[in-house]
């Protein structure tokens, strides 16, 4: 941090983003993790001003580097770190509803996981 620089896992680590560090290491080599649309690995150097994707459970989040913190701190302080340019996830009528089967009905027969895929859109 003396440069103003930090590597993207502590940096991600710090804010957050993951639980450990050694998650977000793993998210680096999944190729998860872009710095400025580029493929990031752990030890890349992020500075104020850098925009990251991170995909979290499918959905990618946009944040921007407002400070750099390679040291784990406190939630407001990781808050004041970024800037969460993420859209908002669309409302749940346009997201479309997923068939419930009753519980206790079983393992679907192999029409009925056709139709499910086929609703799915698979």
């Amino acid at each position: 941090m003396t440069d103003g620089t930090a590597r993207v896992d502590a940096w991600l680590w710090a804010i957050r983003v993951y639980k450990t560090r050694s998650a977000a290491t793993t998210a680096c080599r999944a190729g998860h993790v872009r710095v400025n649309g580029e493929r990031a690995k752990a030890a890349v150097q992020v500075k104020a001003g850098d925009e990251l994707r991170v995909r979290i459970q499918g959905f990618d989040r946009i944040l921007v580097v407002r400070q750099t913190i390679s040291k784990r701190v406190g939630a407001s302080v990781a808050a004041a770190a970024f800037e969460d340019r993420t859209p908002p996830p669309p409302p749940r009528e346009l997201a479309g509803s997923v068939p419930v089967r009753d519980r206790g009905a079983g393992r679907p027969t192999k029409r009925e996981r056709r139709d499910l895929d086929r609703l799915r859109g698979r």
